[in-house]
């Protein structure tokens, strides 16, 4: 799934090659993809494009007084293309879920794979109307957040790190990928409960955090679209990379599994040596 940096960088890529730029057609071409209908898509054809932002894993490309919203979730990607065929593609098939074209040529394509089809997309007057950007956090790497409003967020939580770290309502942006780096980088146990955090421990915590978002960022920054992912993959410690050694002790990284997902950590660096329970109320073996 894309997350921060790699949001991120797409807005920066987007930002270079679209800004000025008017939009021709936008074409859904996978049913589930669409999930507003007034203003209808051909309310924002033939406007210019003025801004891209990001709301935590959220796109936002502004134009004509309108945003298209997207989120990628887990399988979806964005892929710039410089032209496009003159037949027009059709819907349904293959991964291709929605096109847009500019009228001086190329524009990107929203794609998804595999059968769960949760890529979305909105157009709104503004992007506070999305449901998933309205209920968000702060972002993470806003000037503004720093360790106090962290700590400030984490005050009465009683989740596991790994857990409050995840969700999009307390910070904006931080996905399963970044959660297990950042972890890592802090030397913590992701099922540690936050309540147990002490103050030392939320900066030790707060500093991995903004430190691992602004490297993964710096390192995506001038990728091309098309390279994002294996930017990403290459760059992670721990997360995707069960079986490996730990680039820090040189122990075997240990993995997780929940019944949709998993996670990576060091038993050497975040949990004293003790391999974790592979079930979803896993707790430090006794």
């Amino acid at each position: 799934m894309p997350e921060l940096p790699e949001v991120e960088a797409l807005r920066e890529f987007l930002d270079s090659h679209l800004v000025g730029q008017e939009i021709a057609r936008v074409l859904p071409l996978a049913i589930s993809v669409l999930k507003t209908y007034d203003p209808p898509l051909s309310a924002v054809e033939g406007a210019t494009v003025t801004a891209v932002d990001r709301h935590g894993k959220w796109l936002d490309i502004g134009a004509g007084g309108l945003h298209l919203v997207t989120h990628l979730a887990r399988a979806g990607w964005l892929q710039w293309k410089d032209e496009f065929p003159a037949a027009p593609p059709r819907p349904g098939k293959g991964p291709l879920a929605l096109r847009t074209i500019l009228t001086g040529g190329g524009g990107f394509d929203l794609t998804e794979a595999g059968t769960t089809k949760r890529l979305a997309v909105h157009l709104v007057h503004d992007p506070a109307e999305v449901p998933g950007i309205a209920r968000l956090g702060p972002d993470p790497l806003a000037d503004d957040f720093d360790r106090d409003a962290f700590a400030a967020l984490l005050a009465g939580e009683r989740r596991q790190i790994k857990g409050a770290l995840r969700d999009q309502s307390l910070i904006a942006g931080i996905g399963n990928a970044y959660s297990d780096e950042i972890l890592h980088a802090a030397r913590m146990s992701p099922f540690k409960p936050v309540q147990n955090l002490d103050e030392d421990a939320i900066t030790v915590l707060y500093e991995a955090l903004r430190s691992t978002l602004r490297e993964a960022v710096e390192r995506s920054r001038g990728v091309a679209a098309g390279r994002l992912k294996a930017e990403k993959k290459s760059g992670l410690r721990v997360h995707g990379r069960t079986g490996q050694a730990c680039p820090v002790c040189g122990d075997t990284i240990r993995e997780v599994s929940f019944s949709d997902s998993s996670l990576q950590y060091c038993a050497t660096c975040q949990t004293g040596g003790k391999p974790l329970a592979d079930r979803r109320l896993s707790r430090l073996l006794k």
